[in-house]
């Protein structure tokens, strides 16, 4: 008897409501006669692949009438003798319900760990507005008609910094050791070099070998859900940590936008923030480790990063971030910790985020700061 391959996701995104979003975005106008191809970065190699796509937000069903993958070339380009098509329980397309998801059958194309793929989809009845994950840090390419063939790219003559319908793609590898980072716009990546993977996701993966998956997305909330920045995290945590394939931990970084939303008026999409006290956090958090012990994986607590300066920043929030890590730190309550805050803080401010991994908004690393925190979180694996 055959043995039954086990897939292992590879690459992930966490999906969310059609939005405005940080910069310009197709979610609300969604597509038509189009074409869409993405990139994205997997971290586990295999010579099986499938995909995961997600109309969780979507109020009609959506219609995928094809789908290739492919190892990734320039730009919207293809490699030469990858491209796959990919079938739906043996046909060519599918149709997703709404709130609803698929997966692919399996495609024949040998990938290496931390090589990038594209996906492409063509979308041939108007969509409606799109689920997607607004902050990708990579192009996305559009062009009019089926391009599913298209080898060098030149059909898709528009970009986008944001994911769509994909959520996961997942390769036979056979591995039981990923980790998921969850949180908000720091494991999604802000500050890092967009089209250069230099997430953090990305330099831990790097550092341990291990497929790490992103479950961050921008804005997000442990406590409460937002419009613009995804359902709050003890809700989404299921659908984007717990059904993911060969994971054996979570680094949870979560809860700096509960504390510091309420601390600014100039931002009309902090709104409504709700003045959150630690113990409430604590109390969410407590329920992330409960979810995934439940689930067998190690659930590893990260100390909030330095955010003096900041639109974040208030004397309020200050207590409740130090409440906080010290509770993350001293209770052993999780599996492991790791103290982020003092990897990344400024040594004569500690308040603060020390200049040189400082994007410039004195609340996201950049490419150096995630650097030092893939470094430290890889010591708990």
């Amino acid at each position: 008897m055959e043995a039954v391959a086990v897939f292992t996701t590879a690459w992930t995104a966490s999906p969310q409501l059609p939005a405005v979003g940080f910069t310009p975005n197709w979610s609300q106008e969604g597509f038509w006669r189009q074409s869409l191809r993405q990139v994205v970065r997997i971290g586990a190699g295999g010579g099986r692949v499938r995909i995961r796509l997600s109309n969780a937000y979507g109020t009609s069903p959506l219609r995928i009438a094809g789908a290739t993958v492919a190892r990734a070339g320039e730009g919207a380009g293809v490699e030469p003798g990858s491209l796959r098509r990919l079938t739906f329980e043996g046909a060519g397309g599918v149709e997703i319900p709404a709130r609803g998801q698929v997966a692919s059958d399996p495609a024949e194309l040998v990938v290496e760990a931390l090589e990038s793929v594209t996906v492409t989809l063509h979308l041939d009845a108007a969509t409606g507005p799109a689920t997607f994950h607004a902050q990708a840090f990579a192009t996305s390419h559009r062009g009019e008609g089926d391009r599913l063939d298209d080898l060098d790219g030149d059909g898709f003559g528009e970009t986008s910094e944001s994911w769509y319908f994909l959520s996961a793609v997942e390769v036979d590898a056979g591995r039981t050791d990923g980790v998921v980072l969850f949180g908000d716009s720091i494991v999604d990546g802000f500050g890092s070099t967009p089209g250069a993977n230099r997430r953090w996701s990305d330099a831990l993966a790097e550092r341990t070998g291990r497929p790490v998956l992103g479950a961050g997305i921008g804005g997000n909330l442990l406590l409460n859900d937002s419009a613009w920045y995804g359902e709050k995290g003890v809700r989404r945590f299921g659908r984007d940590v717990l059904d993911q394939a060969g994971v054996e931990a979570v680094v949870v970084l979560l809860g700096l936008n509960d504390i510091g939303f309420s601390e600014t008026d100039e931002q009309p999409t902090y709104k409504p923030a709700p003045v959150v006290e630690a113990e409430e956090l604590i109390d969410g958090y407590r329920e992330l480790i409960r979810q995934a012990r439940g689930r067998g994986l190690r659930a590893i607590g990260a100390t909030l990063l330095p955010f003096g300066g900041s639109d974040h920043w208030g004397e309020r929030a200050a207590k409740v971030s130090r409440e906080v890590n010290g509770w993350i730190l001293g209770a052993g309550e999780w599996d492991a910790v790791v103290d982020l805050n003092e990897v990344v803080a400024d040594p004569e401010d500690p308040d603060r985020l020390r200049g040189v991994y400082d994007f410039g908004d004195h609340l996201h690393p950049n490419d150096a700061g995630y650097e030092v925190m893939a470094e430290e979180v890889a010591g708990c694996f």
